[in-house]
């Protein structure tokens, strides 16, 4: 008797789990997973913003970089907690989002991934140009601090499940607002925005909302690199971090919960294990592979994976 697709779903995610849990004690290297997660979640929220509602930005670097030198310059200069840096980072990067936002929503296609990358980029100039950012070298030696002032984060594991924490209750949030009724008007609106605003939708409040909240998981994103990492830098607010996102979301399979994850994995590992061998060839190398995931797999690893589990099902009911 075959399992329903639900069962199935949350045996895949158990399993998970439960090697994220045991990743640092089978050999996986925290820091690089710590990586991964925190380029997952930026993934995943570009995702909702161009996945679900249909819109494409071209800035999202903005947010991340931006909550990035926040949370650095704060903990770093001020000697905040953790939390804290956190929490300013992320209503940084929801501000940057909404004054984004409330320019560019009223755009369309083309015109709306220009402006974001308009404003992405006054945003690198002015962390190029003040001086809390210190310019090229950037803001570096950030520590990790004490979580409520009570847990220790200078030890990698400690640091490892905290934003893995994070990165599941980030996940489980993205997941609820996908499948909740205002998850369902964003699909709406990215399948057919006329017929949304005939129906009595609010369309630019809603695709406004969807950008802030997802300005806001992209700047929690920079604010754990940050923490991990112990810098921020201008790399993280330039254009081609903007560009990395939606090639891991691409490469993943947009519009699916686990393929920004899936692309991040990728990505992260990609650079990381070709960065010493092959130098700045490793650019050539994803964008090879970019091209071979367009070309062969349209829909993104997940993507894929679950379009042949839908022609399965189908095969099956139709016997």
């Amino acid at each position: 008797m075959r399992r329903p697709a639900s069962t199935l779903m949350l045996g895949g995610y158990a399993l998970l789990i439960v090697i994220a849990l045991a990743a640092p004690f089978i050999g996986l290297y925290p820091v690089l997973i710590m990586k991964v997660l925190c380029f997952a979640i930026f993934a995943c929220a570009f995702n909702l913003l161009f996945g679900y509602t249909g819109l494409l930005s071209f800035g999202h670097a903005a947010f991340f970089g931006g909550a990035a030198y926040a949370t650095g310059w704060i903990v770093h200069s001020i000697g905040v907690s953790p939390e804290i840096g956190i929490v300013f980072g992320m209503a940084i990067a929801g501000l940057l989002g909404l004054v984004v936002g409330v320019i560019a929503i009223r755009r369309q296609g083309i015109y709306f991934a220009m402006i974001t990358l308009a404003l992405a980029q006054m945003v690198y100039f002015a962390c190029l140009q003040f001086p809390f950012t210190h310019g090229e070298d950037g803001l570096q030696g950030v520590p990790r601090g004490r979580l409520f002032g009570v847990v220790s984060l200078q030890s990698d594991v400690a640091m490892y499940y905290f934003v893995l924490a994070v990165s599941i209750a980030v996940f489980a949030l993205i997941r609820r607002i996908v499948h909740s009724p205002y998850g369902q008007v964003l699909k709406a609106i990215r399948e057919n925005e006329p017929r949304a605003v005939s129906l009595g939708y609010a369309v630019d409040r809603y695709k406004l909302l969807a950008f802030v909240i997802s300005s806001m998981l992209a700047g929690l994103a920079g604010t754990l690199k940050t923490l991990v990492l112990g810098f921020a830098t201008l790399s993280d607010v330039y254009w081609g971090t903007s560009g990395e996102v939606i090639l891991m979301t691409l490469v993943g399979g947009l519009g699916t919960f686990l393929g920004p994850v899936a692309g991040a994995a990728v990505v992260i590992a990609l650079q990381d294990g070709l960065a010493d061998r092959v130098g700045s060839w490793v650019t050539v190398i994803i964008g090879a592979i970019f091209v071979v995931c367009v070309l062969l797999f349209r829909k993104g690893i997940v993507g894929e994976y679950v379009a042949f589990r839908e022609r399965h099902a189908q095969r099956q009911s139709s016997r």
